[in-house]
């Protein structure tokens, strides 16, 4: 089962990469203000994640379609 969570983006340096399914902090999507981003892993949590709240995909879509992750801005 694959497994999210929300992390600010002030620790995305403490990310091990080979830990989760991202492959660096150039392809994370974060909130629109750019406080926040998530990573997703197999398995056991990384241990840079402990503490974290857990998510599974159906929590995660409902979080990042509210006003804090998408825009209903036409561009």
């Amino acid at each position: 089962m694959i497994t999210y969570c929300i992390i600010d983006a002030s620790e995305v340096s403490s990310v091990d990469f080979d830990q989760v399914a991202e492959t660096s902090a150039d392809t994370l999507r974060y909130s629109l203000d750019g406080t926040q981003t998530f990573v997703k892993y197999e398995g056991t949590q990384p241990f840079f994640l402990l503490g974290k709240t857990e998510y599974d995909q159906e929590e995660i879509l409902t979080i990042l379609s509210g006003p804090e992750w998408a825009s209903d801005k036409i561009i």
